[in-house]
């Protein structure tokens, strides 16, 4: 499966949480990796509710969002967070532009939380830049 979502976003996310520490390539990408795969299956669970009301639209509310932030309040790209959330579920379905917004504000907040325990490992290996390997150390511990 192929990365939708660009990483320069995603190295701005972990820049925010990495403070004085340097961030590799190899981490945003892991790190873009694992939020599409996590968005990916975020969108077969709201399709699930979608389906169960009826409707052929995702919605913010089907992602669990009763409150949809602005769009320029996201580092994520909306474009990106739309194909990631048709990446696993049937062509009939549609996204709403609040369930894009909601989705990637979701995301977000993944990705923050990841790059915030990242950047933890990497002061604790007494390392200056975040690495791939403390993406996947954050997975193998907690996810």
């Amino acid at each position: 499966m192929s990365v939708e979502l660009p990483f320069a976003p995603v190295d701005q996310i972990i820049r925010r949480n990495a403070g004085e520490l340097r961030v590799s390539a190899d981490a945003a990408e892991e790190l873009a990796r694992r939020i599409q795969t996590h968005g990916a299956e975020l969108a077969i669970d709201a399709a699930e509710r979608a389906t169960a009301d009826g409707r052929k639209t995702l919605m913010a509310s089907d992602f669990g969002v009763e409150q949809v932030i602005a769009r320029d309040r996201l580092t994520l790209p909306v474009a990106p967070v739309d194909r990631i959330a048709r990446l696993r579920i049937d062509d009939r379905y549609r996204v709403g532009v609040d369930a894009r917004i909601a989705l990637a504000d979701i995301l977000e907040d993944y990705a923050d939380n990841v790059a915030s325990a990242a950047a933890t490992l990497a002061r604790h290996a007494d390392r200056r830049t975040v690495q791939a390997e403390d993406i996947e150390t954050y997975f193998a511990l907690f996810g």
